[in-house]
């Protein structure tokens, strides 16, 4: 089979015209093109807009064909395929995975298909139930501490675009997006270049998924929250969790901790048993929130609103002259930006999109990197991170006056350095509300210099960034974990039979190297003779 990368076709073209430039390439009539198959699809905006196709296809005599069509973008096509571990009889102590995030559900999901039949823990509740919890909370409700944004079925990622695109190559990735169809995902994740699923299609997939674990018998428990760790000889004995109906103990030998970036208690629990944890450098900032088709415009030209097109998105950086960097996040075109507060008293925000991208707005977390030494004079405690990120959520807690409404401000305003009083052309999408003020209330200092050195220079990259009627509403603290829990090249902590992986450890950023990341956990541990 050949691979035929950078085939480019005008934004609506049908596969059949694919196939023809495919031919046409390879120098060959299209009915000698057999198992025709497109393997990425991606969009390039930089001179017009086009769409940018790599598909695989097999040939006679594909040596011949390689010679003939003399070309760099034609190559043979070895796909990497990912083959689970072998199977294991069933341990009479089964292995722990704590947190339904990314990384432990794909971890358990390996586990399960394995014949391991792991004990899934989540402290918080059922996908279904907690969107009623969520929802419930974003029309002024009271927050559940165990059920929210960041707890819950899921994990942060089940209210946010569904973003599944990585930066790393890995047979795992692709293992994954095929898990993901099965459950109820849409086919187009397997060849975007950026695929999404979106919170209403991850809503389906995670009830698929729970599924699919309980039929491979896998014990799933819903409310029921890791609270202490039982040691001998330097490794895991048993687990203490609190449960709907009290604290019970649960042997346990291997420890999957999959706990998730906002897990603030059960870091402080690994810190008092003396587990290896450090800082880490994360970022921090605010949501940003243009008219979708103004970014429509600013990125496909003259080509906006063809139907053919998805809106648009965008990436951003810049270093500003004291080296600090500035960034975009978690874009979500066509989206919301959401209440995402785990503790009472402290306002975090987030974005989340649905599948169709439909909304009015776009919005973008728009963060600036800071380190330990910007913690406050506690460089070497593993949680200062976690205070750094507290004092912001507590100040924009006050500045919004309460009821966990958020402190907003306009472009114009923030960079003329005067508080807003209303909003512009761009209507806030946040959830209960927001309180129009200045943003320097809640920010430190040095993150509000660097906001207002990089939107003009941003503003150079994608016109209309840093338009006076941009919305910025604080504050994003949660991009990713303050700490990372000390592991070895095994997977394990010093801490034996514990395993940290995920996003909240300190190894991934986003679904897809998070799941990926709690698999390689899996492995580990099935690599282990099981008791």
């Amino acid at each position: 089979m050949l691979r035929i990368d950078n085939i480019k076709t005008e934004p609506g073209a049908s596969k059949d015209a694919l196939r023809k430039r495919a031919a046409a390439i390879l120098r060959v009539n299209e009915g000698e093109l057999d198992d025709f198959r497109v393997l990425r699809r991606s969009i390039d905006a930089r001179d017009g807009v086009c769409f940018v196709w790599s598909v695989a296809a097999s040939v006679k005599n594909e040596t011949a064909a390689l010679k003939r069509c003399k070309s760099r973008n034609v190559s043979r096509c070895a796909p990497s395929v990912y083959a689970l571990p072998e199977p294991v009889a069933a341990p009479e102590t089964r292995p722990v995975v704590v947190g339904a995030g990314p990384a432990g559900l794909f971890c358990a999901l390996v586990l399960a298909k394995c014949g391991a039949k792991p004990i899934l823990l989540e402290r918080g509740k059922r996908v279904e139930e907690r969107r009623r919890d969520v929802e419930a909370f974003w029309r002024g409700g009271a927050l559940d501490a165990q059920s929210n944004v960041q707890f819950g079925e899921g994990g942060a990622g089940a209210f946010s675009d569904g973003k599944l695109n990585t930066g790393t190559k890995d047979p795992r990735h692709g293992w994954i997006l095929e898990r993901f169809v099965e459950y109820g995902a849409p086919e187009d994740i397997l060849i975007d270049a950026k695929p999404h699923v979106g919170t209403d299609k991850l809503y389906v997939v995670l009830q698929n998924l729970r599924r699919e674990l309980l039929s491979l018998g896998a014990d799933v428990r819903f409310g029921h929250r890791l609270a202490g760790i039982e040691t001998d000889g330097g490794a895991v004995s048993a687990l203490r969790v609190a449960s709907p109906t009290g604290e019970y103990a649960l042997q346990a030998r291997q420890v999957a901790l999959a706990l998730g970036h906002s897990a603030r208690d059960t870091f402080e629990l690994l810190h008092a048993l003396g587990v290896p944890m450090a800082p880490k450098p994360f970022a921090v900032g605010v949501r940003i929130e243009h008219k979708q088709s103004a970014i429509d415009a600013a990125q496909y030209k003259e080509a906006a609103g063809n139907p053919a097109l998805p809106p648009a998105s965008y990436k951003l950086a810049y270093h500003t002259k004291g080296g600090r960097g500035v960034f975009s996040f978690c874009v979500c075109p066509g989206g919301q930006v959401v209440a995402g507060a785990s503790e009472d008293g402290r306002v975090v925000t987030n974005g989340m999109s649905e599948f169709a991208r439909d909304r009015e707005n776009i919005n973008g977390g728009l963060l600036v990197s800071v380190a330990p030494e910007d913690f406050g004079g506690a460089e070497n405690d593993p949680l200062a991170g976690v205070t750094f990120q507290r004092r912001l959520e507590e100040a924009a807690y006050r500045a919004g006056g309460g009821g966990y409404a958020a402190p907003a401000q306009l472009v114009g305003d923030f960079l003329a350095g005067k508080a807003s009083s209303g909003a512009g052309g761009v209507s806030p999408s946040y959830r209960p509300s927001v309180k129009w003020g200045d943003l320097r209330e809640c920010l430190p200092g040095f993150v509000c210099d660097a906001l207002a050195e990089a939107l003009p220079e941003l503003d150079k990259k994608l016109r209309g960034y840093a338009a006076s009627d941009a919305v910025l509403t604080a504050v994003e603290s949660r991009s990713s974990s303050p700490v990372r829990i000390v592991r070895d090249e095994a997977y394990q902590s010093a801490l034996r039979g514990l395993y940290p992986c995920g996003e909240g450890a300190g190894y991934a950023g986003g679904i897809m190297s998070a799941a990926a990341d709690g698999m390689c956990v899996a492995e580990a541990i099935l690599r282990y003779p099981l008791r």
